[in-house]
């Protein structure tokens, strides 16, 4: 960092006062807690965890000093408390995969395959001429034949490569009407209605590789973290109780 831009000896002090400021908040919080999920006390958690972030890199920036804190995910690594109903008569599961297209032959050719089988039409024989022509027609029929679940199980078959994924299983008061979100199926998912949330990343074995733990053994055939055995995948149960035994 260049020395116009790095901070002033004052807000590295302002930054250090939010830090004292957010410790009260919080702990005023926790003594007036309602409950195991009382909204205050995240809300106080996440400004306290945000404050010391942000003392620690003014810190560093200004005078190449580090905090011994280790500053805990914020919002987007931890659920809100669940403020869903206690009974809930329908669910919804959001599933999320993310492919990386690692062989492009190989996937324009298991989607020639799967269209030369279908050719018994006019309509079929038109579908699989343009099979092979595209990595956008062949998405199309590999997609349109095979089921989700039975693509990541043979992703590598089909030449993809897995990135990050993430299902969601939410609690809704009544079943959505038919049609009703197919246009924007994720808009309307609410993070206070999160009964449970598995997460797989290539950075938790990242992570374990680091402190020279086993990888492999935790990551079963099809390429799924196993979470007795995954500490940094996020689970939260029924019950809102963490799995992570780090945290």
């Amino acid at each position: 960092m260049s020395d116009a831009a790095q901070p002033t000896a004052a807000e590295v002090r302002a930054a250090a006062e939010a830090v004292k400021t957010a410790l009260d908040r919080h702990l005023a919080a926790v003594e007036r807690r309602s409950g195991e999920d009382d909204p205050a006390v995240y809300e106080a958690f996440n400004e306290l965890a945000a404050a010391a972030e942000e003392y620690d890199e003014l810190l560093y920036d200004r005078y190449d000093e580090v905090t011994p804190f280790e500053i805990p995910g914020t919002d987007s690594d931890v659920l809100p408390p669940y403020q869903g109903p206690e009974e809930a008569n329908a669910l919804s599961v959001l599933i999320r995969r993310d492919y990386a297209v690692a062989e492009p032959q190989r996937l324009l050719a298991q989607a020639q395959r799967v269209a030369d089988l279908d050719a018994d039409s006019v309509a079929g024989e038109s579908s699989a001429a343009a099979a092979g022509s595209s990595v956008h027609a062949a998405l199309g029929v590999l997609f349109g034949e095979f089921e989700p679940d039975e693509i990541a199980s043979r992703h590598k078959e089909f030449g993809l490569e897995e990135g990050d994924s993430t299902l969601w299983v939410t609690a809704a008061d009544e079943p959505a009407e038919p049609g009703e979100w197919l246009d924007a199926p994720f808009d309307q998912a609410d993070p206070h209605r999160v009964v449970c949330r598995f997460d797989v990343s290539a950075v938790f074995d990242d992570e374990r590789g680091e402190d020279g733990l086993d990888v492999e053994a935790d990551v079963d055939a099809d390429g799924v973290a196993v979470l007795e055995e995954v500490d940094e995948v996020d689970v939260v149960d029924a019950d809102r109780r963490a799995l992570d035994a780090d945290r």
